[in-house]
């Protein structure tokens, strides 16, 4: 699997590392009348916004979500030591009460990992970190079978176990920050966040959102295409704003967990169309880590999901399921 994470003089706080994993995803693309606002702010080491039809931001909208955002952050975090996230590593085997919204989260990774046979694991924060990508720095064992959730108590099998969840929660935010939006009576918007974007209803001229998927290669600029999308989430993983070159070879932050070593292959990015954002994002991870082999890994899950490969001097797509690309 993956796990997504980041160089530690980039990124300090959660989902710091996973704000560089969708790199694909280029800002909304949003024209023409009647007019959209934007409300912005910056979370997890990267830029959010959201867009919504004029008038539609009630007074204090913007400092709500920044301060629920805030507050996954205290949770998940692996880069802060006095995150939920990090007290639950620190601690030894036997069960810890993790409350419910981290209990959410832990279930949905670990439900992923038992799908795709490991290809996600939230065990491999230790092998992101050792490859220069994450926070934690352990001699850790890994093994996300190790881990059992039992309503809001996950028992460690082994003490030296520790959870990341920087390859799926950052989709929760966006999810959560969707739901806030709804309730406050905004329920056509747009949330652009470090690369993954949820679309709710439709833009205020009829038309469905759209967002650009990018160059998938580092130092690549402009789109590789776009996507229209209505009540449904895009996230991306991939290479280009999260990989470092050591000699002849691009080392990715995915890791593979066979060989607890950056995935190897042609594949630089995959983009997932998924129902909620936290299933796009923990899916886009899984695919990435499988490498060339993720296009199978998606239809046999039925997965919407675009793949873009390297390799021979040109790039090369491949699509699974229902994802829909606009080019030029």
């Amino acid at each position: 699997m993956a796990q997504a994470g980041s160089h530690p003089d980039r990124r300090r706080v959660l989902l710091g590392g996973c704000a560089a994993l969708a790199s694909g995803l280029g800002a909304p693309l949003i024209a023409g009348a009647p007019a959209t606002e934007t409300l912005r702010g910056r979370a997890f080491g990267t830029d959010w916004s959201v867009s919504l039809p004029g008038g539609a931001a009630r007074p204090g909208l913007g400092r709500q979500l920044s301060a629920l955002l805030a507050g996954i952050d205290r949770e998940m975090s692996p880069w802060r030591a006095d995150s939920t996230l990090s007290a639950l590593n620190r601690a030894g085997a036997g069960a810890q009460g993790i409350g419910p919204e981290l209990a959410t989260v832990t279930g949905a990774a670990l439900s992923l990992a038992e799908t795709t046979g490991g290809l996600f694991d939230p065990t491999l924060g230790p092998a992101v970190a050792r490859w220069g990508f994450g926070p934690i720095d352990t001699a850790a064992e890994t093994g996300w079978r190790g881990l059992l959730l039992d309503g809001e108590d996950l028992h460690k099998a082994e003490g030296a176990l520790t959870l990341d969840l920087c390859g799926i929660a950052k989709g929760r935010a966006l999810d959560r920050m969707g739901a806030h939006l709804a309730a406050e009576g905004a329920e056509a918007h747009f949330i652009a966040f470090g690369g993954e974007v949820l679309a709710a209803g439709r833009h205020p001229s009829g038309r469905a959102w759209r967002v650009g998927v990018e160059q998938p290669l580092p130092g690549d600029a402009g789109l590789y295409g776009r996507v229209a999308l209505a009540d449904a989430a895009i996230a991306t993983s991939g290479i280009k704003a999260n990989s470092y070159l050591l000699g002849a070879r691009r080392y990715s932050h995915i890791i593979d967990s066979g060989t607890l070593r950056p995935v190897a292959g042609d594949l630089l990015s995959v983009s997932v169309r998924a129902r909620t954002a936290m299933e796009a994002d923990g899916w886009a991870t899984a695919l990435m880590a499988a490498g060339d082999g993720g296009p199978g890994v998606a239809r046999q899950n039925g997965v919407d999901a675009l793949f873009l490969f390297g390799g021979a001097g040109a790039l090369r797509a491949e699509v699974a399921g229902r994802f829909a690309l606009e080019r030029g």
